[in-house]
C-alpha cells in the first residue's frame, strides 16, 4: 500500500565543498553519506547525507547555482538566507551530539528548553553552524 502522507523529503544546503561538508555532517554530526563517491567520480551533481528513512539534506556546490533554471531566478537561491533547519533527535544521540560538537571545538549555544517545534515544546535545544555557516538547531523531545 501507498502511504500519500505528506512528508518533508529533503533540503537542499549551499556549500563551498560537498565532500568536505559531507564529512562534517558524517563525523560531527552523525548523519550517514549518500552518493559521496559518485560525487566524487563525477557521475552526480551533489552528494547527500540520511536524517532518516524518509529525508534527506542534499550538499548543493556554490559552483551550480548559475545551472539552476528550472524556476526564474533559482540562482540567485545562492547564498540566500535560511533562518535554520532543526534536526529533533532521542536523548542519547541530542547528548552525544552536543559532545562531538564541542569535542571539535565547534560553538554552540547555550541550551534552551520549552521552544515550539513539530512536536510541541522541546526538552532542549541549541543551535550550531556547518562549515559553510548553515545554522543548525538541535533538539530533543520527552
Amino acid at each position: 500500500m501507498t502511504d500519500n502522507t505528506t512528508r518533508l523529503d529533503h533540503v537542499v544546503l549551499w556549500v563551498s565543498d560537498p565532500v568536505a561538508s559531507a564529512g562534517f555532517w558524517e563525523r560531527t554530526v552523525g548523519l550517514a553519506p549518500v552518493r559521496l563517491a559518485e560525487f566524487t567520480e563525477g557521475t552526480v551533481p551533489f552528494p547527500s547525507v540520511r536524517l532518516n528513512d524518509e529525508t534527506l539534506i542534499d550538499l548543493m556546490p556554490r559552483s551550480t547555482a548559475a545551472r539552476m533554471t528550472m524556476l526564474p531566478g533559482a540562482a540567485d537561491s545562492s547564498g540566500h538566507p535560511v533562518n535554520h533547519v532543526c534536526l529533533a533527535l532521542p536523548g542519547d544521540r541530542y547528548d552525544a551530539l552536543r559532545d562531538r560538537l564541542q569535542e571539535r571545538a565547534v560553538p554552540v549555544s547555550a541550551v534552551s528548553e520549552g521552544s515550539f517545534g513539530a512536536r510541541g515544546p522541546a526538552t532542549r535545544s541549541f543551535y550550531f553552524r556547518d562549515p559553510d555557516g548553515n545554522v543548525v538547531e538541535a533538539r530533543h523531545y520527552d
